[in-house]
């Protein structure tokens, strides 16, 4: 990991570039932005100027009517540029916080986009990572980063320019120490690019230990596995710890020399300025103003490093999100077909299907898969456990895609078809019922403006889900907590249901739903089951046979081939495959 991390060396101007296409609809803000910007750089030589023109004018030969008139000046000047440096940080994030908007906006729709075969493969703590801090720290280039650089450089252009001005040998003696404090800052811009970009990395690995564990704390729990999930999680913690503690070793080295070499300046500074004054070559307001020159032109310098550090953590982030941002988010093809004349007839024809195509020496999930569905019929898919039965269903759905063979629905290549037509005709309940925080109206309508409050009740009460809802407090309106852990299975269950009841599927997928319930919620789910499947094309993956003994055709899945295909009786007949999984099932069920 560490390596990787090395080899990462982003081109700054180019994602820097990619970051302010963003900014083009702000763009009235962002030249506010800029002008204050520029204009407080502008102001901050004034006020020693003003310092030097009082001691040397009003004060070696005083004239107190003046002297007070040009300290109510140096306080005017305190307050206007208190004013630009909080109109300044104001524009600056807010311009900021525009773009963190719009990419987070692009980056979620993207995500939205992408096939399933991406979420397999990607850590959710690691999207969490992209969708939230990564995004923040790029609004972070704004309000503290390259805003802020851009004025501290030109603030550091217009004093030295200034000084050079007033006193061509104090200024080149006054920055002797520059070019070393140049070069030192170079090298710690080198080095906290490649700790951040480690720091980063080890974000998106707590980030996803940590959702991946608490989801599963359960499990843990029942296994015992506390002591061990908790020194892995010190393991984790402990490099983050040290990938941060790498980056503050780099601060620690870099604060005491910038402030050693300010101090370098300054006495090197008296040590000139103060024999030119005693030889009359320079007066003492002008000594007295290139001290103010001295603390304001290491101050930008001495914090520029802090704003390198903010502008690399925004590059590096930007990389890893434009990277998703610019990678193809839809891989499936999708025709032109619309699926609103959808019957149901349902045929694969010698399907071959494996997850990793990218290896020809993988194995097939599914191998040479032939039968078909028509309009209207039950069929029922059993076999072991990683037989290939979701496998199926997943490429019917198109979750993924096949490499040889055909699935046709009503005659034509489902590849041909639109891909949200296609899965608007098809209605999916699992065993896992996922329910958001939110009421059970919404988890049952789930966004769609066309479902009404009667449309919704109307088909709780025809799957017999009415009665338990508008027992709820707050009946519809009930909000549910994180993934429905205040209802039990069977309820979730049923709303499952009704969802798919209102979405009106001409093709019904089931993971049979009864096998993990108890015996009371089971038959309201039997009944709503029957009601859902009339006048519907059913696939169901079998887990208890006893169920499917009136389905119209039985697949019986076996390392991914069909090794039997018939009714509930000839199965049990032909004494196969079928019948030593029925006979092992009852003989469980009775023992």
């Amino acid at each position: 990991m560490k390596n990787e991390v090395k080899k990462e060396k982003p081109n700054d101007v180019k994602h820097l570039v990619k970051i302010f296409q963003y900014a083009r609809p702000y763009k009235i803000l962002a030249c506010c932005s800029f002008g204050i910007t520029i204009a407080f750089a502008g102001l901050v030589p004034i006020r020693p100027w003003v310092t030097q023109h009082v001691f040397d004018h009003f004060i070696a030969t005083p004239n107190l009517h003046k002297l007070f008139t040009f300290t109510i000046l140096l306080i005017f000047l305190l307050i206007l540029e208190g004013v630009f440096q909080f109109t300044d940080a104001l524009l600056s994030s807010k311009l900021g916080q525009c773009i963190v908007k719009d990419i987070r906006t692009d980056l979620y729709k993207n995500l939205l986009k992408r096939p399933i075969r991406f979420f397999d493969n990607t850590p959710n703590g690691t999207i969490i990572t992209r969708l939230v801090s990564d995004i923040e720290t790029i609004g972070d280039i704004f309000s503290q980063g390259l805003m802020v650089i851009i004025g501290d450089l030109l603030k550091i252009v217009v004093i030295i320019t200034v000084m050079a001005s007033a006193n061509g040998i104090l200024t080149l003696i006054s920055l002797a120490t520059l070019p070393i404090l140049m070069l030192a800052t170079y090298w710690f811009k080198n080095a906290i690019n490649i700790t951040f970009n480690l720091v980063r990395t080890q974000v998106a690995r707590l980030n996803t230990f940590v959702q991946e564990h608490l989801t599963g704390l359960f499990l843990i729990q029942v296994f015992n596995r506390e002591n061990i999930d908790f020194e892995e999680f010190k393991s984790i913690n402990q490099e983050h710890r040290d990938a941060n503690i790498k980056s503050i070793w780099y601060y620690s080295l870099f604060f005491p020399v910038v402030e050693i070499l300010s101090s370098v300046s300054l006495g090197l500074l008296l040590w000139a300025g103060g024999f030119s004054y005693l030889k009359g070559v320079a007066s003492l307001g002008q000594l007295i103003s290139f001290i103010m020159y001295i603390n304001m032109l290491f101050r930008p310098i001495r914090m520029l490093a802090d704003r390198f550090n903010t502008l690399q953590m925004g590059i590096i982030s930007s990389k890893r999100v434009f990277a998703w941002l610019e990678t193809p988010t839809q891989t499936l093809p999708s025709g032109q077909l619309s699926g609103n004349s959808i019957l149901g007839n349902v045929a694969f024809e010698n399907v071959y299907f494996r997850y990793n195509q990218e290896d020809s020496t993988t194995g097939w999930i599914l191998n040479n898969i032939s039968f078909q569905a028509p309009n209207g019929s039950v069929t029922a898919l059993v076999g072991e456990t990683g037989s290939g039965k979701t496998s199926i269903i997943n490429l019917l759905i198109r979750f993924y895609e096949f490499e040889q063979g055909r699935i046709l629905i009503d005659g034509s290549d489902i590849r041909e078809y639109k891909v949200a037509d296609l899965r608007a005709s098809i209605g999916i309940v699992t065993q896992d019922v996922f329910l958001f925080s939110d009421s059970i109206f919404n988890n049952i309508i789930l966004g769609n403006p066309s479902c009404s409050k009667e449309d919704v009740i109307h088909a709780a009460k025809e799957i017999g889900a009415h009665s338990f809802i508008m027992n709820l407090p707050g009946g519809y309106d009930y909000q549910v907590k994180e993934r429905g852990s205040s209802l039990s299975m069977g309820q979730r269950q049923l709303i499952s249901f009704i969802r798919t009841f209102i979405l009106n599927p001409r093709i019904l997928i089931l993971d049979e739903a009864t096998s993990s319930i108890d015996a009371e919620s089971e038959q309201l789910i039997q009944r709503a089951t029957e009601r859902l499947m009339q006048n519907r094309t059913s696939i169901v993956i079998a887990h208890r046979l006893g169920t499917i003994k009136k389905a119209d055709q039985i697949l019986v899945i076996h390392r991914g081939e069909i090794v039997e295909q018939g009714t509930h009786v000839e199965l049990l007949g032909r004494g196969g495959k079928y019948r030593k999984l029925f006979d092992s099932q009852f003989k469980e069920v009775n023992s």
